[in-house]
């Protein structure tokens, strides 16, 4: 199956990866006025063993099938990063 994936220059680190190439129409109206302009990343070939850098080629896969577009988040942050020493003596 081939995806097709975006960037939104709006949102660091947020993907659409497409069923069809420029398929914006699938997206809601709300979520892609949140999110576009995209800019187009690559065209990858997905099967469920695939490694994918963040999430589930399976999952990805189904999501394309059943709605024609799946979207990547940032991940979220565990960390508390007003836990961390910021080197002050203050």
């Amino acid at each position: 199956m081939q995806a097709y994936i975006y960037r939104s220059r709006k949102k660091e680190d947020t993907y659409v990866f497409l069923a069809k190439e420029d398929g914006f129409d699938v997206l809601p109206a709300g979520l892609d006025a949140q999110l576009a302009p995209w800019d187009s990343v690559m065209t990858l070939e997905l099967h469920p063993e695939r490694k994918l850098a963040r999430g589930n080629a399976a999952a990805v896969m189904e999501n394309l099938s059943q709605r024609g577009f799946h979207l990547q988040f940032p991940p979220a942050s565990t960390i508390d990063p007003m836990s961390s020493d910021w080197g002050t003596d203050a």
